[in-house]
């Protein structure tokens, strides 16, 4: 029953996370059990980190812009011009319709203003069976994107290899609270675990989606998956990741 619970929290978490902006769901992360300000008290303690700095620099914003929508959601950078995210963050929900790749920018190392490197996105995939009929499909392991960059700035700040692990990780991103500076969270032990999806309490929150949740290996850090929604719950967030095997033609 608790499973079925948690399930349904995240169905009904998943429109409010769209294109990372605040709606009425972002009252109940800041209201966790009985603790009102427990929820926004564990995002504002994550570590800001130096986004400049490698490796933190392949992770950046993904932005959007439009005649009555600007927004954002969490990137990281795969290769030399792919970027992994989240597929919600490229949907508008109010418009039922996709938003255009010309409208999305990609800043790397996006702090306070400023970004280690900027491109356009020339196209983006999405996963098969996504986009029928131009609608927005629910099932969580569909709500993943690769992003193809205009320009390979991969080269110029660095990439992430991705990597088939569940252990514990953490996630970096740019929560809404703390929009314009990265900031990573403590350990999130994956609690349950699928070959595609991946549960775990962790602070994060809309902004935060399509973050990558990431895994110490020999040769540093690597993307073992990307956020993909939440539910708060009395025990903390429960945050729902995909785990990149899911993603069909990652470079």
């Amino acid at each position: 029953m608790r499973l079925l619970l948690l399930i349904a929290a995240l169905i009904w978490a998943v429109e409010a996370l769209a294109q990372g902006k605040f709606t009425e769901i972002w009252e109940p992360v800041c209201t966790l059990g009985q603790d009102a300000g427990a929820g926004c008290d564990a995002i504002r303690a994550r570590e800001v980190i130096d986004a400049a700095q490698t490796p933190w620099r392949a992770i950046g914003r993904v932005n959007f812009a439009g005649l009555r929508q600007r927004s954002h959601c969490t990137g990281v950078l795969v290769s030399d011009r792919y970027v992994l995210t989240a597929a919600h963050c490229l949907y508008n929900m109010d418009r039922k319709s996709w938003i255009p790749a010309s409208s999305i920018r990609f800043a790397a190392g996006y702090q306070r203003g400023e970004a280690a490197a900027l491109s356009t996105v020339a196209n983006y995939r999405l996963a098969a069976g996504q986009n029928v009929n131009g609608a927005f499909d629910r099932r969580a392991e569909l709500d993943w994107a690769i992003l193809e960059l205009s320009e390979p700035i991969g080269l110029e700040v660095g990439f992430l290899p991705i990597v088939s692990d569940a252990k514990a990780g953490t996630v970096a991103g740019y929560p809404g609270l703390r929009s314009h500076v990265l900031s990573r969270t403590n350990s999130c032990e994956p609690h349950s675990v699928s070959h595609e999806l991946i549960q775990a309490i962790c602070p994060v929150m809309m902004g935060d989606s399509g973050a990558p949740l990431l895994v110490h290996t020999d040769e540093g850090l690597g993307v073992a998956a990307i956020l993909s929604r939440i539910a708060p719950t009395p025990g903390g967030i429960a945050a729902l990741f995909l785990s990149v095997d899911l993603f069909d033609q990652v470079p």
